[in-house]
């Protein structure tokens, strides 16, 4: 009996260190993050301490290279070049032409579409001061995942077209399911050689642990009141009518997306490439799916030269807590996504035992 109560107690000091170590060190990154430096003049502070950053990508571009010129060109070369660059930065100070603008926005998608939250900002700051003149390049990651949230964040750029504003998505890497859906609202799509392009397609996965309840005599009683309230569920014994109308919610959402993709690509056979299979960058283009093959890389560097390029981002600025917090529902909502894929489609249907559907 004494040595439980000394285990115990041993065991109960190891877990209140943890647990003073893991407060002690919340208290320094928010110690940190209140003692940070204040709002550059090209970064707009809220007070909630969200911030639009901007970044003169042609200037970083400029200065990149004048570190190269330094270190490989002979002094007298380099003195020569470096005075030829100043002259026509005053050319460009001097000139009373107004510049066309290339604004860049970064979207790093997952399978809640999170980042639309930071997108939603960025659009609506972009709305108040670009014009017919300018572009929006968005440089767009995206594998795809719940239909409502990529559905929104498709709405963000269009948004953005609705206005006037040229929109180009340029993708290096992926552009999959709701990936192309957001993509597809562009008014030119540009892609990687090897960036992956398509998988226009919905999906619906789903455990189901009835006979492993009834194995080990568990019960589980589920109440609706609706028909279609619930169509498959994780612990109750499924039915041939649930799984047939589960089936029919994913036909009319695919339905919905080739509407969608057909409307903003009129070109495009839509029949054809709605099998969700995906190709790469230059047997998209064959296909339609993309307009031009070419790294974003590539674009913005011709870009610079007739064009002032700025990229922007909305800093979501959070408590350490909030920021651990906000991983943890994302993980949470991933994996209910990923274990009950059952569909909530875009129209706002409820049936199926998670909230989230995929594009896949």
């Amino acid at each position: 009996m004494f040595e439980a109560l000394v285990d115990y107690l041993l065991f109960a000091a190891k877990l209140i260190t943890v647990l003073i170590g893991i407060g002690l060190l919340l208290l320094v990154l928010l110690r940190a993050r209140r003692s940070g430096p204040r709002a550059r003049p090209d970064e707009a502070a809220d007070d909630d301490g969200t911030a639009l950053e901007l970044v003169d990508l042609g200037e970083r571009y400029r200065t990149m290279a004048d570190t190269i010129r330094h270190a490989t060109l002979p002094r007298r070369v380099y003195r020569r070049a470096l005075k030829e660059e100043r002259k026509a930065e005053r050319a460009r100070a001097r000139s009373s032409k107004t510049r066309r603008r290339v604004f860049v926005i970064d979207f790093n998608g997952d399978i809640m579409a999170t980042e639309v939250t930071s997108l939603r900002e960025v659009v609506s700051a972009l709305l108040m001061v670009a014009s017919r003149d300018d572009e929006v390049l968005v440089r767009l990651e995206n594998t795809g995942g719940a239909v409502a949230e990529h559905g929104l964040a498709a709405a963000q750029l269009q948004r953005i077209r609705d206005r006037g504003i040229p929109l180009t998505v340029s993708v290096d890497k992926v552009a999959a399911s709701g990936g192309y859906l957001m993509a597809s609202v562009a008014n030119r799509i540009l892609a990687a050689p090897f960036a992956v392009i398509g998988s226009i397609g919905v999906l619906a996965e789903l455990p189901n642990f009835h006979r492993l309840l009834e194995r080990h005599g568990i019960d589980f009683e589920l109440h609706t009141a609706g028909e279609h309230k619930r169509t498959i569920t994780l612990f109750g014994e499924n039915s041939d009518a649930g799984r047939t109308k589960l089936r029919e919610q994913l036909e009319a959402t695919h339905d919905m997306f080739k509407r969608f993709i057909r409307d903003k690509r009129g070109e495009l056979d839509v029949d054809r490439v709605a099998t969700g299979e995906y190709w790469h960058g230059r047997q998209a283009k064959e296909l339609g799916l993309v307009d031009e093959v070419c790294t974003s890389d590539d674009y913005l560097l011709n870009a610079c030269e007739a064009s002032d390029v700025f990229k922007l981002r909305y800093q979501l600025k959070k408590a350490p807590i909030d920021r651990l917090l906000a991983a943890v529902r994302l993980s949470w909502s991933a994996l209910r996504a990923r274990a009950g894929g059952a569909l909530q489609g875009i129209s706002g249907g409820s049936s199926g035992p998670c909230r989230a559907g995929r594009y896949r």
